[in-house]
């Protein structure tokens, strides 16, 4: 069975959540194989392998799980990016618009370094606003996004498109 099938199979329906009309797509069960969890890290690192990566950013909060994974992988520092005023430190900020309102994400201001190449991940590309965001945060610090990583990608938002104006790589391992 193919990495694909054996992620496909492990992900939860969970309909009407956070709200009637939503069917979530919930990758908790994942977490619940150490095997799957390596093979997963392995196909999302492999279109990178050659790429000088100097740091993750992962998207809270689902995105810590891969993307620290993802970060020991490369040997790369992991930056957390995260809802307004849950960093420590002094911050940087992007707001966007989301499907059912507005959000504010944050990162650390000394985070990046200008010129590094890194990956953004989150676990779920929906309509491409948070992880979009996301990269606005590592440009204002003048890194470059090299290329976006998800488990889970809702094809049917069209969030892609919405990642395409920064040039990078976009990876999903599924896709409904």
């Amino acid at each position: 069975m193919n990495i694909v099938e054996k992620v496909r199979l492990s992900i939860r329906d969970v309909p009407d959540f956070p709200k009637p009309g939503i069917l979530f797509k919930d990758i908790t069960p994942i977490l619940e194989n150490p095997v799957l969890c390596r093979e997963i890290i392995e196909e999302m690192a492999e279109p990178f392998r050659n790429r000088e990566i100097n740091a993750i950013v992962g998207v809270e909060s689902r995105g810590f799980l891969f993307g620290m994974m993802l970060a020991q992988h490369f040997n790369v520092p992991f930056v957390p990016v995260r809802k307004a005023g849950k960093l420590p430190h002094q911050t940087i900020s992007w707001s966007y618009n989301l499907e059912y309102g507005s959000a504010v994400v944050e990162m650390h201001q000394d985070a990046l370094k200008p010129g590094w190449n890194v990956l953004v991940h989150d676990d779920l590309l929906a309509t491409g606003g948070t992880a979009a965001a996301s990269a606005e945060l590592v440009q204002m610090q003048q890194a470059k996004v090299v290329g976006f990583t998800f488990v889970v990608e809702l094809g049917f938002l069209s969030g892609r498109k919405h990642l395409e104006q920064y040039g990078a790589e976009v990876l999903s391992l599924i896709s409904y």
